[in-house]
């Protein structure tokens, strides 16, 4: 299904800024669908042939549709845009016209010129026209809820069609709540409640107010049932800005335990202030949620703090050993003990600075094979290359696959360039002649399997060398990591161009979604 901008580009010379407005409106026109009870169509006129398209389409969620198959895409034309073509060209509301029937449905049209304001702020040109369409085959008398829905309905087209609707959306907020179906208050130019819909009665209850809401100066009300006076004066002047005509952001009140969203429109149908829409949502157990939820991450990140401190004391332990001790076989392996725990603290250190149990694995990975290229002889400094990208893994994940990378960096590090005396007596030995000692890691993504390889450019595997069973600890413990902890595969052999190269298959059945990985 082709987009709004993609349909508008193809199809009109629409200007890119007309097209965003139009993006604005379709973004926001849900409000208005549900307070007219009809279905809403953005029609665009075709380079001036008499046709129109519709770019977009939203139902009611207060009332049964009018079109039960989707609308966008479909090119018109002829009496059946007639009031289109009024809208369009005389810039005004279109309401005349007898029921029209689509199959069994009776439905009524209506036409909104949609204008976009010019940076002067006078009403530019016409640049669409919004379709309203009822179905009338449930219509009855309406209740007084119907009649303030449909008279605000009726402000906000006139909106439409002045260009002060919808107004700039602020950073960062969202077009889904509050709804029409949760709360709806109107005010007068005032600032006082001329109707309340009896899910706002209720809202505010849960606030604290038991009286009814008509007659009551909102703004001031607000400052009184605010549990922070600050907060209760934030959310009044959002009252009274919408009441200036202007837009302001959404905001929260909390009082008494309870929790409501609030957003403020203001209602200026051909310019002239007459009031403001206020839409409230009572979101208590979302925020009770929230605050759990961050509770809970706070506490996991705690863990994970001081897991990486018992490591990192641990570690420091081992070092304090492995320095009073005067067997060299000993030494070497305190100290590989200490690189091991080191490389699970680097895990745990970074998920106590995440909101979540995963973890940007790249980061990881190089610091990891920085600490590497310490343990190699001065004499041949060993560089070290990442290419691609492992992305977001999981904890358990992440765990495991940081001591199989960094016992692998150590085995090329050590055993894969022998020291310069070693490399200027037998120059072959060490790889290419003239390459410098080097370390590549890369990772990428396949169909749900993360691929990793270490190769090094050094003297390659002994010849001897059973690729099952042998090796140090150091491929002992990778070994048991990948086929039992990761459930992944490994594979040891010469480099096709010298030196060693290991690879390794890992499923990521547990990983994080495809969308939040790099690479």
């Amino acid at each position: 299904m082709s987009t709004l901008r993609d349909l508008a580009e193809e199809h009109t010379r629409l200007r890119p800024a007309d097209i965003d407005h139009l993006h604005r409106i379709a973004g926001d026109w849900q409000l208005l669908s549900d307070l007219s009870f009809a279905d809403l169509l953005l029609w665009v006129p075709v380079d001036g042939d008499g046709t129109y398209l519709c770019v977009a389409q939203v139902r009611p969620t207060t009332a049964p549709t009018a079109y039960l198959d989707d609308q966008v895409g479909r090119i018109v034309g002829g009496p059946e845009v007639a009031h289109l073509e009024v809208a369009h060209r005389q810039g005004r509301i279109w309401r005349e016209g007898d029921p029209v029937w689509y199959g069994d449905v009776p439905a009524r049209h209506e036409a909104i010129p949609v204008r976009l304001r010019t940076t002067d702020g006078e009403a530019g040109e016409v640049v669409a026209v919004v379709g309203r369409d009822t179905n009338l085959s449930t219509a009855r008398t309406p209740s007084q809820l119907e009649l303030n829905y449909l008279t605000t309905a009726d402000d906000l087209a006139q909106m439409i069609a002045d260009g002060t609707f919808p107004p700039p959306r602020h950073p960062g907020e969202t077009t889904s709540a509050p709804r029409v179906g949760d709360g709806l208050v109107r005010l007068d130019a005032g600032g006082k409640v001329t109707y309340a819909s009896p899910n706002a009665q209720s809202a505010y209850r849960r606030l604290g107010y038991a009286s009814h809401l008509v007659g009551e100066d909102l703004a001031a009300l607000h400052r009184r049932l605010a549990g922070d006076p600050l907060e209760g004066t934030d959310a009044a002047n959002g009252i009274l800005a919408a009441l200036r005509g202007e837009a302001p952001p959404r905001r929260e009140i909390d009082a008494r335990g309870a929790t409501m969203l609030t957003r403020a429109l203001p209602l200026m149908p051909a310019g002239v202030p007459i009031g403001a829409l206020v839409l409230v949502r009572d979101i208590t157990e979302v925020r009770r949620r929230d605050r759990a939820l961050i509770t809970k991450d706070a506490t996991i990140r705690e863990i994970h703090h001081r897991v990486k401190n018992n490591l990192q004391t641990v570690a420091a332990l081992l070092r304090l050993q492995a320095r009073r001790v005067s067997m060299p076989e000993a030494r070497v392996a305190l100290e590989e003990s200490v690189r091991r725990v080191a490389s699970i603290a680097l895990v745990h250190e970074t998920l106590s600075l995440s909101s979540d149990e995963a973890v940007e694995f790249d980061g990881i990975v190089d610091r990891v094979a920085s600490a590497a290229t310490e343990v190699a002889a001065a004499e041949s400094t060993v560089g070290m290359r990442r290419t691609g990208s492992f992305g977001v893994l999981p904890a358990e994940v992440a765990t495991s696959l940081v001591m199989v990378l960094n016992e692998l960096l150590l085995n090329a590090v050590e055993h894969g360039f022998p020291a310069a005396a070693e490399a200027a007596a037998a120059p072959d030995a060490a790889g290419a002649v003239g390459a410098a000692p080097e370390v590549v890691v890369s990772a990428h993504r396949f169909r749900k399997m993360l691929h990793v390889s270490v190769t090094d450019n050094g003297r390659g595997l002994p010849p001897d060398f059973d690729a099952e069973r042998g090796g140090n600890l150091g491929l002992q413990i990778v070994r048991a990591l990948v086929t039992g902890e990761l459930r992944g595969t490994i594979e040891l052999r010469d480099g096709a161009n010298g030196g060693t190269e290991a690879t390794l298959v890992v499923p990521l059945a547990r990983s994080a979604p495809e969308g939040r990985a790099a690479g």
